[in-house]
């Protein structure tokens, strides 16, 4: 498939998750094939007043092309500035969140307020395709609520104002992640608008993406939560929905030698002193669902070095973890948007 002009390697797409989706992760996720990973998003009124982090998280020089900077506001001419600059930084394409639900994103007038003023939405839409030559791709929700599901009326007039690509999360703002994603509407989508159609939710195995694809008729899938402390979905997904073949989970030594990957480099990227920190969560996921790893995970929010990563990595090599557990511990990872 493609947006604008850029032809991607595979219809996965990997969503952009704040605190998540930064610089290694994806490295990881281009590298097991993943068609398009975005960066965490990106707040537009701190880019253009320079806040030094939302700079860093448009940092681009590790990434494969094509590459998106996902943006985040509600003043149209605020989000142009911040997509020039997004396209002078070397993004290939920009993406408008405008299905975020966290609150401290919505009184901004950003995220998902968005799809409670289709007008201004538009507004917002329109002043970033003028402001850039790259494309520019947008990510809704169904609606606001139950009783305001508008993703038609969206979908159909954001295309009017020349984006190039969509992605539908299957859930009002008001379901948060509960219950399951609507894919008949994202399905809807797909059959009103004539531009490529990503769809997310719920999509937790590759056979989840391939059924979904079928019933859907979506150009590509958008893997959010699913793939938290599971990157190797990304490449069972990619494999299975481009020659068919189906890759086995990875062992426990192969997904300790993932995680030991990703903090690898994790500590490259942001160093010795920051790194370890950051890591701590990434650590937890990658052993959530296996016998004996609950113990071991509380041992992880005390690592500061990174010899304290290697020593929990080691001592995970140790235990017998039996078969991967349905549901280790309740977990509920971070939102496509939300810091985890």
């Amino acid at each position: 498939m493609k947006i604008g002009s850029h032809r991607l390697i595979s219809p996965v797409y990997v969503a952009p998750m704040a605190g998540v989706t930064d610089a290694p992760f994806r490295k990881i996720a281009r590298d097991f094939g993943a068609g398009m990973a975005c960066t965490e998003m990106i707040s537009s009124e701190a880019l253009v007043r320079r806040h030094r982090e939302s700079l860093r998280l448009m940092d681009l020089d590790w990434d494969q092309r094509p590459v998106s900077v996902q943006l985040m506001g509600g003043d149209p001419g605020v989000m142009a500035e911040a997509a020039r600059m997004a396209e002078a930084a070397g993004a290939d394409i920009v993406d408008i969140n405008m299905g975020c639900p966290v609150p401290k994103v919505v009184k901004t007038s950003g995220g998902s307020s968005l799809l409670r003023d289709p007008d201004r939405a538009c507004r917002v839409s329109e002043a970033v395709v003028r402001a850039v030559s790259i494309p520019v791709t947008v990510k809704i929700r169904l609606g606001w609520d139950i009783a305001t599901r508008n993703y038609l009326e969206m979908a159909t007039r954001l295309e009017a104002t020349g984006i190039q690509g969509l992605a539908v999360h299957g859930r009002t703002r008001a379901q948060r992640y509960d219950p399951s994603a609507d894919w008949t509407a994202i399905a809807q989508v797909r059959a009103a608008v004539g531009i490529p159609v990503a769809g997310s939710g719920d999509l937790r195995t590759a056979d989840d993406s391939v059924r979904r694809m079928r019933e859907s008729g979506v150009d590509a899938v958008m893997l959010g939560r699913g793939i938290l402390g599971n990157l190797w979905l990304v490449r069972q997904t990619v494999v299975r929905l481009t020659t068919g073949e189906v890759i086995p989970n990875l062992s426990w030594p192969e997904q300790i030698a993932l995680i030991r990957r990703h903090a690898d480099l994790v500590l490259d990227y942001y160093g010795a002193e920051r790194g370890p920190r950051l890591l701590r969560k990434f650590i937890a996921w990658g052993l959530r669902g296996f016998r004996g790893a609950a113990r071991l995970r509380t041992t992880v929010q005390s690592v500061c070095r990174p010899e304290d990563v290697r020593e929990v990595l080691e001592r995970a090599l140790t235990i017998d973890p039996g078969a991967r557990l349905d549901d280790d511990d309740a977990f509920d990872g971070p939102s496509s948007c939300e810091a985890a």
